[in-house]
C-alpha cells in the first residue's frame, strides 16, 4: 500500500491507497515543532485504529509547504518505515509543463491539485483550494499549468479581525442566519462568508475572461464544502483531489 502526506500551514492529511483505491484517510493539525518521533507515534496510533500496520507501507510520497516538515517527514520513513519517500518538488517528473516566471516558486499542492484535475477531467480547469491561503490555478486544455492567484484563506481573514478590533469576538465560520445581521457574532459570519464568496467568485470570473475559455471549477480542501454551494461560479467539489494527485505522480515517478 502506498501512504501519501499532504503537509498544509493548518493541516497535514495523510492517505492510503490500494493500487488506486483510497482505503483511509486523516486529517490533523499541523505542529511545527513535533519531532520525527512524536509524528511517529501518531502515525502509528491512526494505523492501529485502522488495522494498517508499518510493514503494510511500500512506499510513501509527500507534498509539503512546510519546509521544517518535509525533513522531519522524510526521517519518519527512514526510521518508522525503512525506506526514504518520494516528496513532490525538484527532481519529481509531474508530466505537465509549469508555465510560470520561476517554476519552482510554485506551492508544491498547486502543481499536485493541477496534475490531478488535468488527469481526472482532461478539460480546462480553474482549481480553488481552500486551505490556509486560499489558492486559484488555471490548467489549459492541453494539460499545461498557466498561473493562478493567492488569497488570504477564511480562517486568516476571521483571524486578523478578531486580533486587530479589540471588541470583537473570535467565532465560528459557518452561514449565518442573515446578511443583515442582527447581532456582533452573525455580522462577522455574514461579512466573511459573504464577502469571501464574492472573492471567489469575481477571482474566477476574471480567470475565465483572461483565459477566453469556459474551464471547469472545481474546489477542494477543508472549506470548500461550505463555500461551494453559494457560489456561482464552482461546479464541483472534489475533497480528495491533492491525495489523488499525490497517488498519480507515485506511478509516474517510482521505480521499475
Amino acid at each position: 500500500m502506498l501512504l501519501v502526506i499532504d503537509v498544509g500551514n493548518s493541516n497535514i492529511v495523510l492517505g492510503i491507497y490500494d493500487e488506486e483505491r483510497l482505503v483511509k484517510d486523516w486529517r490533523v493539525s499541523t505542529d511545527k515543532s513535533k519531532t520525527p518521533d512524536e509524528y511517529g507515534i501518531l502515525v502509528h496510533d491512526l494505523f492501529r485504529m485502522a488495522g494498517i500496520g508499518f510493514d503494510d507501507i511500500k512506499d510513501i510520497i509527500i507534498s509539503s509547504v512546510v519546509p521544517t516538515l518535509t525533513g522531519v517527514l522524510e526521517k519518519l520513513s527512514l526510521q518508522y518505515f525503512g525506506f526514504k519517500p518520494y516528496v513532490v518538488g525538484p527532481g519529481i517528473k509531474t508530466g505537465m509543463p509549469i508555465h510560470y516566471d520561476n517554476p519552482k516558486e510554485v506551492g508544491a499542492d498547486r502543481i499536485v491539485n493541477a496534475v490531478a484535475g488535468h488527469e481526472k477531467y482532461r478539460a480546462s480547469l480553474i482549481i480553488v483550494d481552500f486551505g490556509t491561503a486560499t489558492t486559484f490555478d488555471y490548467v489549459n486544455r492541453k494539460g499545461e499549468y498557466c498561473g493562478g492567484a493567492i488569497a488570504p484563506g477564511l480562517m486568516i481573514s476571521m483571524e486578523a479581525l478578531f486580533q486587530r478590533a479589540s471588541k470583537l469576538p473570535r467565532v465560528e465560520i459557518v452561514k449565518p442566519p442573515s446578511i443583515i445581521a442582527k447581532n456582533t457574532v452573525n455580522s462577522m459570519q455574514a461579512g466573511i462568508f459573504y464577502g469571501y464568496i464574492g472573492l471567489v467568485d469575481e477571482i474566477v470570473g476574471r480567470m475565465k475572461g483572461e483565459s477566453r475559455d469556459n474551464p471547469r471549477v472545481i474546489a477542494t480542501g477543508g472549506l470548500a464544502g461550505l463555500i461551494a454551494p453559494e457560489s456561482k461560479t464552482i461546479d464541483d467539489v472534489d475533497e480528495y483531489l491533492t491525495l489523488e494527485g499525490l497517488r498519480i505522480l507515485y506511478q509516474r515517478n517510482r521505480e521499475n
